[in-house]
């Protein structure tokens, strides 16, 4: 097993994904209290030389987070409804996909742009307009993360998103995964994708302010859609950069923001939530050391 692959994850609805090398695995706590475990592979867009590519990377993982994010939030939901007999088919996801990245586009870059518009007559600065675009739309982000954590439900997943980041933190620290060695660690992650959107909407700001201001409404709508994946590569460059380096006063420095951040959107998990995304990461690293030994040995 290469020792520098970086295990991540996310959480669902009562368990967690964790993505390995070639293979995701999803553990969810059933209502009679017992665990439901899917193995998946990985498609080859997922573990080909784009996903290491510099800059197409990016791209990759943000395709990435959002369909295997949604299939596997599908699966989670069925199996915490004993529904598992339900199968999800392929236009349902691809359905959620579409209207999850519209809803990502229209709240994140085009409202941000239209109420920034309405003050338009009294900014005559390019720079100050994207500084004033970019304050609203973290201000709608942070918002909409702070009103999802007022859902009792989006709670229980946030605990399960600290569970998996005090796993993940444990493991890379070599710590025995068991419960009552892992509870002191951090629910806070360098890699976590709440840290990669933050870094995106800092990023947009810096891009859409280099291209300056375009002369019509409908060229500053088409130019927050067409960059959007540029954003996402830089964005998720920075996070990468910065999670190796992570022991750089500087790169802490830059990295803080996005680590508070995250106090939104993780809370502190109980045993049983532990539990899950300790087995969810054992069963993707038993996997996996089983398949390079069968590589190894043949």
């Amino acid at each position: 097993m290469t020792k520098r692959f970086h295990y991540g994850g996310q959480a669902v609805i009562e368990g967690v994904m964790m993505r390995g090398q070639k293979t995701m695995v999803t553990a969810v706590r059933r209502p009679n209290g017992e665990l439901a475990i899917d193995t998946q592979p990985l498609a080859t867009i997922y573990t080909g030389w784009m996903r290491k590519a510099p800059l197409i990377r990016g791209i990759i993982v943000l395709i990435e987070a959002i369909v295997l994010g949604i299939k596997t939030l599908l699966y989670s939901a069925n199996v915490s409804l004993e529904a598992e007999e339900e199968k999800i088919s392929g236009g349902l996801v691809w359905a959620m996909v579409l209207f999850s990245v519209a809803l990502a586009v229209g709240l994140f870059f085009m409202a941000p742009l239209f109420l920034t518009k309405l003050l338009d007559p009294y900014i005559h600065s390019s720079l100050v307009f994207h500084l004033i675009e970019g304050f609203i739309r973290l201000a709608i982000f942070i918002a909409y993360l702070k009103l999802m954590t007022l859902v009792p439900d989006i709670k229980r997943v946030f605990a399960y998103h600290g569970a998996e980041h005090k796993t993940v933190n444990a493991y890379e620290e070599g710590v025995p995964l068991e419960v009552e060695a892992i509870k002191g660690y951090s629910t806070a992650h360098v890699r976590c994708g709440t840290s990669f959107l933050f870094a995106v909407l800092i990023i947009a700001i810096l891009v859409f302010a280099l291209i300056g201001r375009p002369p019509s409404l409908w060229l500053m709508v088409l130019s927050r859609i067409i960059l959007i994946p540029v954003i996402a590569a830089l964005g998720y460059e920075v996070t990468h950069f910065g999670g190796k380096h992570t022991k750089n006063r500087l790169v802490r420095a830059i990295l803080y923001p996005g680590l508070l951040l995250q106090k939104l959107t993780t809370r502190q998990p109980d045993d049983g939530q532990l539990g899950v995304a300790i087995s969810a990461l054992k069963k993707v690293v038993e996997i996996e050391q089983l398949e390079e030994a069968a590589q190894a040995s043949s």
